[in-house]
């Protein structure tokens, strides 16, 4: 796949806000496929390096960045997987963890997304959103350059052995495993919130 993206703006040069019903329109069919519909091929070197540079376009109280990326595809993901494999295979429900890396094992990319807040009067929180925020612009670019794409985390986000085993520091955590590929199969629409019951006007 051949994708234009214009060249990110110089510093301080203008950035006018403009109207773009093709955006709106994506978002308004936009979903995501499903990691085990996940094929190759997935994005070309290019491609991820401009994954990688719109999906730092994001919120970033204090200009921190606050977030880094591991890749993992090819062998290495593959020994990566092994090694979740192995982790799963000494707990009490191996099987099941075992089976549920397939959602990992399946999508020829994956970039994991590390939440790495920085010491700064920034609230941790913000920078936790921060890295949500990079998460969803991966997806919403991927989708944009029409490859499926997966935002999960799964219990080898949260497994202490599993984020050493990624290379995980001190105060680290996942913010999501994002699966890339080109889908087998269109995802079907899911059902949505209604609005009424979640949005509420304050007046006090």
């Amino acid at each position: 796949m051949a994708h234009s993206v214009p060249a990110a703006p110089l510093f301080a040069e203008p950035a006018p806000i403009e109207a773009s019903p093709e955006t709106l329109a994506f978002l308004a069919r936009r979903r995501s496929a499903s990691a085990m519909a996940l094929r190759e091929p997935g994005p070309s070197e290019d491609d991820l390096l401009t994954l990688l540079r719109l999906a730092t376009r994001v919120p970033d109280h204090g200009k921190l960045a606050p977030w880094r990326f591991v890749v993992l595809q090819g062998e290495a993901k593959q020994r990566f997987v092994g090694g979740l494999e192995a982790i799963a295979a000494g707990r009490p429900d191996g099987e099941k963890l075992k089976a549920k890396l397939a959602k990992i094992r399946t999508p020829p990319l994956t970039l994991a997304v590390i939440s790495h807040p920085k010491p700064a009067e920034i609230p941790e929180w913000e920078q936790r959103l921060s890295a949500g925020a990079v998460c969803m612009t991966l997806v919403i670019a991927a989708q944009a350059m029409g490859y499926g794409a997966n935002w999960i985390t799964d219990w080898y986000a949260y497994d202490d052995d599993a984020l050493r085993l990624l290379g995980l520091t001190e105060g680290e955590r996942v913010a999501g495993y994002v699966h890339l590929g080109t889908t087998a199969e269109a995802p079907l629409e899911r059902v949505r919130p209604d609005l009424g019951t979640i949005v509420e006007t304050w007046d006090g």
